[in-house]
Order: C-alpha cells, then sequence, then structure tokens
C-alpha cells in the first residue's frame, strides 16, 4: 500500500512567510511535528499547519519598482545557429552521463556527450561523442526539454531511456531506444521528461502525466495508481497558459504571467505543504519567474532578478530533510534573468559536486559551488563559495544549463561554448578527454 504521509522529525509540517531582506522575498521556515498517517482509504486534510496570512511572494518587493529584465534573444550570426539548448538524461539519476542537446534555427537538433543509453538518438552507435551531430529524421521542431522534442503539428518524439509510452498498451514502462519514438499523446504544445514520469501539456489546454506514480505526480498514491501507469489527465488550478513543463522527483508548470504550479515529492514541491509526497497541483509563492530549472531533487529559479534555489539538504547527514523545501534567496552581485542547478549527489553522507549557474540581466555568467573538474568556470579548480564570473565569454548569454561536472552557454549569437569535465565528449570541441576550466566552443553541424 502506497500512502501519504504528514511529515513528522523527518517529516515535519511547515508553516512559513516570505520576509524582505534586501529588498527580494526570502522564505523563513518554522516546523511543527505530526504522526498522522493517511491511509490509503482516507483523503488528504487541509494543511492546518499553514499560516493563512499573505505572503510576500518571492520576486516581489513593493517598495521598489518590478523588475523587467529578461533574458536577452539570440540574433543568428551565421549558420549553424543553436536556438535552445537542453541537457540530456542518463538511464538513472545517480549515472554520470553528461551530455547536452541543441535546437537548431532550421528546427532540427543536434546532441554530443554520453551515448550509453542512447541519448544522443544516434541509432545503432552507442558511442560517445564529442562530435554534435543532428539526430537523423527529427525535423521541423518547435521545442526541446532533454531528450524529446514537440514537433509543430503537436507531436511528441522522445530517444534515449525513459517512459516513452511503447507498450501496446499505452503503459509507460521505461524503455531505451536509440532513435526518436512518436509518443501515443493528443497534440502537446509543451513536454517534460522525468527518469520515470512525463508530463504534457496539451493543445487544448489539459495536462497528462504518465509513468511511476511513487511520488504522486499522476494521482493520489492512496489510489493506487498502477506503477507504470498510462497517461492521466490531472485538474491543475486555472490561471495563465503554460510556457513550460519541468519534471523531477515533483512536477512544476510555469505559467505565462510568471507564476507557477507544483506537485509530487517534497522537496522539490517548493511550497508548504505538510504531505511528502504532495499529489495535489497548487501555486508557488513566487511571481515573476522567468526562469525555473528542475533537476531531479533540486530546483532554482530567477524571479524579479533575485535567484532562489530550494531541493534535498545538502549535508543529509547534520541536516533537517526540509531544511531546503522552500525557495531560499541566493546571492548574486547583480540581478539575474536565468539559473540552472545540479542535482544532490550524495557520498559518504556528504554533497558532492552541488552547483549553480545564472545569467545577469546584461549576459554575464556567474556560477557557484564545486570545481574540481573546472565547472566554475573562472579558470581555476577552486570550489567558488561565492558566484564566480565566467571567464573568456565576449559574447553575452542568453541560456544557461549544467550537469554534475560541465555547464554550457547558449550565446546571444547562436553559438554555444562549455566547461568543465570532458569524459564523455561533453564539451562537443571535438575532443573526448581533457577538462577545461574556461570556456571552450562547441563544433556545432
Amino acid at each position: 500500500m502506497r500512502s501519504t504521509r504528514r511529515h513528522s522529525d523527518h517529516r515535519a509540517a511547515c508553516l512559513f512567510v516570505f520576509a524582505s531582506l534586501g529588498g527580494v522575498g526570502i522564505a523563513l521556515v518554522a516546523c511543527t511535528t505530526s504522526d498522522d498517517v493517511v491511509g490509503q482509504s482516507e483523503a488528504p486534510q487541509a494543511d492546518a499547519a499553514v499560516v493563512s496570512t499573505p505572503l510576500q511572494e518571492a520576486g516581489v518587493d513593493a517598495t521598489k519598482p518590478r523588475f523587467e529584465g529578461t533574458p536577452l534573444p539570440v540574433t543568428c550570426a551565421s549558420e549553424p545557429c543553436v536556438v535552445s539548448l537542453s541537457r540530456t538524461l542518463g538511464p538513472t539519476p545517480d549515472a554520470r552521463a553528461d551530455g547536452f542537446c541543441a535546437l537548431l534555427s532550421d528546427k532540427t537538433v543536434a546532441c554530443w556527450g554520453a551515448n550509453a543509453s542512447g541519448q544522443l538518438g544516434r541509432g545503432a552507435s552507442s558511442e560517445d561523442s564529442s562530435t554534435p551531430t543532428r539526430i537523423a529524421g527529427l525535423t521541423d521542431v518547435v521545442e526541446l526539454e532533454h531528450t524529446c522534442a514537440v514537433v509543430s503539428n503537436g507531436d511528441v518524439y522522445c530517444w534515449g531511456t525513459g517512459p516513452f509510452l511503447q507498450d501496446p498498451a499505452n503503459i509507460a514502462t521505461i524503455t531505451t531506444t536509440t532513435t526518436p519514438v512518436k509518443l501515443s499523446l493528443p497534440p502537446a504544445a509543451h513536454v517534460g521528461i522525468g527518469y520515470d514520469v512525463g508530463c504534457a501539456a496539451l493543445t487544448d489546454g489539459r495536462v497528462l502525466c504518465w509513468g511511476s506514480n511513487r511520488n504522486g505526480q499522476l494521482a493520489p498514491p492512496w489510489e493506487d495508481a498502477a506503477p507504470a501507469s498510462a497517461p492521466l489527465a490531472l485538474d491543475i488550478p486555472k490561471g495563465a497558459p503554460i510556457a513550460r513543463v519541468l519534471v523531477g522527483t515533483a512536477t512544476l508548470l510555469l505559467r505565462e504571467d510568471g507564476t507557477a504550479v507544483s506537485w509530487g515529492a517534497n522537496p522539490p514541491l517548493g511550497r508548504a505543504s505538510s504531505l511528502s509526497p504532495d499529489p495535489s497541483p497548487a501555486p508557488i509563492a513566487a511571481s515573476g519567474i522567468m526562469r525555473v530549472d528542475l533537476a531531479h531533487d533540486n530546483a532554482c529559479m530567477a524571479a524579479g532578478g533575485a535567484g532562489y534555489c530550494w531541493g534535498v539538504p545538502l549535508y543529509p547527514a547534520t541536516s533537517a530533510p526540509l531544511e531546503r523545501a522552500l525557495p531560499e534567496l541566493v546571492y548574486t552581485p547583480e540581478p539575474i534573468v536565468d539559473i540552472a542547478t545540479t542535482r544532490t549527489t550524495v557520498e559518504n553522507g556528504q554533497t558532492r559536486a552541488y552547483r549553480w549557474c545564472a545569467i545577469g540581466e546584461a549576459g554575464k555568467v556567474l556560477c557557484r559551488g564545486a570545481n574540481d573538474d573546472g565547472q566554475v568556470g573562472d579558470g581555476s579548480f577552486d570550489d567558488a563559495l561565492q558566484p564566480k564570473q565566467v571567464a573568456g565569454l565576449s559574447t553575452p548569454a542568453s541560456r544557461i544549463e549544467v550537469t554534475t561536472s560541465t555547464s554550457c552557454a547558449l550565446l546571444t549569437n547562436g553559438t554555444v561554448r562549455c566547461w568543465g569535465a570532458n569524459s564523455f565528449g561533453q564539451l562537443g570541441n571535438g575532443q573526448n578527454r581533457g577538462r577545461s576550466p574556461v570556456p571552450v566552443e562547441v563544433l556545432l553541424p
């Protein structure tokens, strides 16, 4: 029997308010305890422990003009030209399988890096590759998310390993495919894919999710949803059109008006809830969200020019499980318009290689965190305890993506620069070795 639990001790029922610090809203959290368990036949009750007073939302400061900065657009200076960038997914969260895919201006997709589970989409070849190559047969792409793509007619194609709906009964068992396969879905506007869950925002306004329900991302766990479910329609709160779908151990919908909705594991749910998992989609207390990134169990967002991050504890041996459950302000020396994060990797009770990178409103790239492979990009291999500017970028950045050991930036001229580890060829510079603590140019096809 699967149950949704109210947090006790390590599942604490949390109440929170947002306070203003330095002109930006931050989360303050206090916890009570409860041993209540919601069983299979019980519906969850409203969170009595959640403060009902108005919240100072993340990204909002009534005393200052609203931040109007946006990511700088890509203007193609020449071909090939990249218009969107995404990291690939390996077969499991713990697999070291760094790689990236780029959506080109001709609506094709090129990928590079690790390929053990087919995430480069190269058919019979399972070799890692340091040379970006277009995925054969994948054209007319309008959105790229990890190893899935939406094409102009709303069809969704995926490659690599994941819940790709290839079972004859449309059950979302995990499959590996080395070439793109079409998912059996109605026309979609946006898609999000995780290791065992997928979700799509359809053109008719519905949201469908499929796959594993162990984190309550499909339906209330007490309803005993199948462990590998076919697509189910979810009851999403009404609001502005959806702009992006992100899937990790929780699911997050970013709306066009800069608000967001989440459900699933807590953390990285990103909102006050006494349930874990919380299967009911509900708004995150934030507005003005420009960009958000969800890396399995960690998340970051750029909202109102400020950066916020949350997720599982960075020091699990000494920290409470909900220590980072709510968005926390992270220091940046200037307003930011984009941010990307790594998941939390734990070895011997300590976090290894946690990092985030952000883009300032003028296109400067900043990184903070682990730097053993030069993934901070400041020319050193010293961990960055404060955000460091990435060296050697003569062109402003529009988008940032990070994996555990490598970072890549899409520049406003449509080129890509990467830095950090290169054990899988994930720098995309034609070499399968040699880490780089400064950006190198990706050799686009």
